[in-house]
């Protein structure tokens, strides 16, 4: 789906709100950390280096958070334009054990299942392509995340066997910007 108003600049160190045909990408709020707190407590966290207590949560929270001032890009918190549900978060990110920026997503349970994963990443996609004018940008997947694997295939990202990964049993889908 093609944003609709796809970019208003935020202040420097904050993200730029993005919003799509159903969804707003926009800075977090203290109010999105129970959410992501809970996301971070449940089996799903599996696929992302977890289960973590609630303050580990909120050290990956605040990385995210933070990687707008430290390094120009990093995390939206994802809504629903409609009713204003937090529905999950996008992100692009560079932590210091990555090889590569990765694009990633999550979306809370009662969120799953409707397309807010792929319509948010590829939001966040085009606007590190369009804008930062990157040319590529990975995504770190747990091979027994099927749900990741087919956002990441739903965008058009393609397995790079090759590439780095900061644990080795990951797979890395590349997204390339579009020629």
């Amino acid at each position: 789906m093609t944003p609709m108003n796809p970019i208003t600049r935020g202040t420097p160190g904050t993200p730029p709100t993005l919003t799509t045909e159903r969804l707003t990408l926009r800075a977090h709020r203290i109010e999105d950390f129970d959410a992501y707190a809970d996301l971070w407590a449940s089996d799903e966290a599996r696929f992302m280096g977890g289960p973590l207590d609630r303050s580990a949560a909120w050290g990956w929270f605040c990385s995210d958070v933070a990687a707008w001032t430290l390094q120009g890009h990093g995390a939206w918190a994802v809504d629903r334009s409609d009713d204003g549900a937090h529905v999950g978060q996008v992100s692009v990110i560079k932590l210091p054990d990555y090889a590569e920026r990765e694009l990633g997503w999550l979306t809370y349970a009662a969120h799953r299942g409707q397309g807010y994963a792929p319509e948010a990443a590829r939001a966040a996609r085009d606007y590190v392509f369009g804008t930062l004018g990157w040319d590529t940008v990975v995504s770190y997947i747990d091979p027994d995340n099927a749900a990741s694997i087919r956002v990441a295939e739903t965008l058009g990202a393609t397995p790079d066997a090759d590439a780095d990964r900061p644990d080795p049993t990951d797979l890395v889908y590349r997204h390339r910007r579009p020629q």
